[in-house]
C-alpha cells in the first residue's frame, strides 16, 4: 500500500521564521527605498543596489535546491520576498523570470550539467537569466510561434524574432522556445534553449514603454544563431509543456507584485488620511474616504490568500493552473484598485512623485495585460473550471 503525498496546508499564522524574512527583505528593502527606485526607473537605470543584499541574505535564491546554492525552500517563499520588496515600494519583474520561470525549468527538466552550469547562478543570485517566449505575431497563442530552431550538426540554429522580453541588458542567458518541427493540427512542436545574449547572429532594439522600471523591454533579432546541443533543456519537442511549468511561477509571482503594490498605496493612504485635516477632522473619517480604501482591503486580502493557496499547491507539485491564473487575475484587480483610491484619497498630491504613487500605475496595469491577459484567464476558468466549449 502506497502512501500519498502529504496534502498542502495553508497556515492563517505565518511561522516565526517566515515572519523574520518577511521583516528581514522589508528591511533591507526599505533601506534601499521607493524614491531610489522610482528615479533608477525613470533613468532606465539598474536595481543591482537593491538585488545584491538581497542576493547576499540569500532571498533572491530561497526556492532553488540548496545542492545549487539555494535556499532549500519554495516558491511560497520565493513570494513573500516578491511581496515584501513590492510592499516596499521597489517591485522588481526580474523575481519573476529568474528565479521564478528559469529557476523552476532548470530544478525540474534540466539535466545534471545544466543545473550545475546554470542553477547555481540563479540560486545565489549571481546571475539572472531572462525568458523569450513572445512574438509580435504570436499573441497569447503560442502554438504560433515562428522563430525556429533547425538542425546544423550536432546543433541548432535559431532564427526569428521576439519581442516585449524583459531585463536582457542585465542577462546571464536567454531562455528562448522556439520552433523545431511540427505537430498534429498545425500546432508546432517547441523545444526549450538556453541562448547567450551576446551569442553571434543575435541583436535587440530596446522597445520605448510608459513603464518606469529598472528593466527595460526588447525586441530581439535571431540571425541563425548557433546553439549546442547541450543548451536544449528537456526533451526536443517538450518546450511547450515545460515551458508551462514555468508559467506558473510567473502568475503567481505577478501576483505577488501586485499584492504588495496594493499593500504599500493603502499603507500610504491610512496614513495621509489620518494626517491630513481639511473639515476640523482628518479626511479618513469620512466615509468617502473610508470606505473606497476598506473595500480595497478587503479585495487584497482575498487576493493574497488566493496567491498564497496558488503557491502551496505549486510546491506539492499539485495542479497549480487554477489557482494560479485566478490568483494572478485578482491580485492585478486588488493592486490596482488600492493604488487608484489611494491616489484618489490624496487628491492632488496622488499624481505627485513626491507621494510615490502614481509612479507605480504602469507595473500595476502591465500585469493585468502579462504575462497572460485578463481575458485569457476569464477563458481558462471557463474552460477549465466550469466545462464551457472553447470559443477560439
Amino acid at each position: 500500500m502506497t502512501t500519498a503525498p502529504p496534502a498542502p496546508a495553508l497556515a492563517l499564522v505565518e511561522s516565526d521564521e517566515l515572519v523574520l524574512m518577511r521583516e528581514s527583505v522589508r528591511r533591507i528593502a526599505l533601506e534601499f527605498g521607493h524614491a531610489r527606485f522610482a528615479a533608477i526607473g525613470r533613468e532606465r537605470g539598474s536595481a543591482t543596489e537593491l538585488w545584491r543584499p538581497l542576493a547576499e541574505h540569500g532571498f533572491l535564491g530561497v526556492n532553488i535546491p540548496e545542492q545549487y546554492e539555494g535556499g532549500g525552500l519554495g516558491l511560497y517563499e520565493l513570494a513573500i520576498v516578491e511581496e515584501e520588496i513590492s510592499a516596499a515600494g521597489c517591485p522588481m519583474l526580474p523575481l519573476l523570470v529568474s528565479p521564478g520561470i528559469a529557476g523552476t525549468v532548470l530544478t525540474r527538466y534540466g539535466s545534471e550539467e545544466q543545473k550545475d552550469r546554470w542553477l547555481r547562478g540563479i540560486g545565489s543570485g549571481r546571475e539572472y537569466y531572462a525568458f523569450a517566449i513572445t512574438e509580435p505575431d504570436a499573441g497569447s497563442n503560442s502554438h504560433k510561434l515562428s522563430l525556429r530552431a533547425s538542425r546544423k550538426g550536432d546543433g541548432w540554429r535559431l532564427s526569428g524574432s521576439k519581442t516585449y522580453i524583459s531585463g536582457v541588458e542585465e542577462a546571464t542567458g536567454l531562455l528562448v522556445m522556439a520552433r523545431t518541427g511540427e505537430g498534429p493540427n498545425g500546432r508546432g512542436r517547441l523545444s526549450l534553449f538556453m541562448v547567450d545574449p551576446d551569442a553571434p547572429g543575435l541583436t535587440r532594439q530596446r522597445i520605448d514603454t510608459a513603464l518606469q522600471a529598472p528593466e527595460n523591454q526588447w525586441t530581439l533579432y535571431f540571425d541563425d544563431v548557433e546553439v549546442s546541443d547541450d543548451r536544449l533543456i528537456g526533451g526536443e519537442g517538450d518546450g511547450l509543456r515545460i515551458g508551462f511549468d514555468g508559467l506558473n511561477p510567473e502568475r503567481i509571482l505577478a501576483a505577488a507584485i501586485c499584492n504588495g503594490v496594493g499593500r504599500y498605496a493603502l499603507e500610504k493612504a491610512s496614513a495621509y488620511a489620518n494626517e491630513r485635516v481639511v473639515w476640523d477632522q482628518p479626511i479618513g473619517a469620512h466615509q468617502g474616504v473610508a470606505h473606497p480604501l476598506a473595500e480595497a482591503k478587503v479585495a487584497l486580502e482575498a487576493a493574497r490568500l488566493m496567491t498564497d493557496k496558488a503557491a502551496l499547491l505549486h510546491d506539492a507539485g499539485a495542479d497549480a493552473g487554477e489557482a494560479s491564473n485566478m490568483a494572478k487575475l485578482l491580485a492585478a484587480d486588488a493592486g490596482l484598485i488600492c493604488l487608484d483610491r489611494a491616489i484618489q484619497a490624496h487628491g492632488g498630491n496622488g499624481l505627485s512623485n513626491d507621494y510615490g504613487l502614481a509612479d507605480l500605475w504602469w507595473i500595476v496595469r502591465l500585469l493585468k495585460v502579462a504575462p497572460v491577459s485578463r481575458e485569457m484567464i476569464l477563458n481558462y476558468v471557463a474552460q477549465h473550471s466550469l466545462g464551457l466549449p472553447r470559443s477560439y
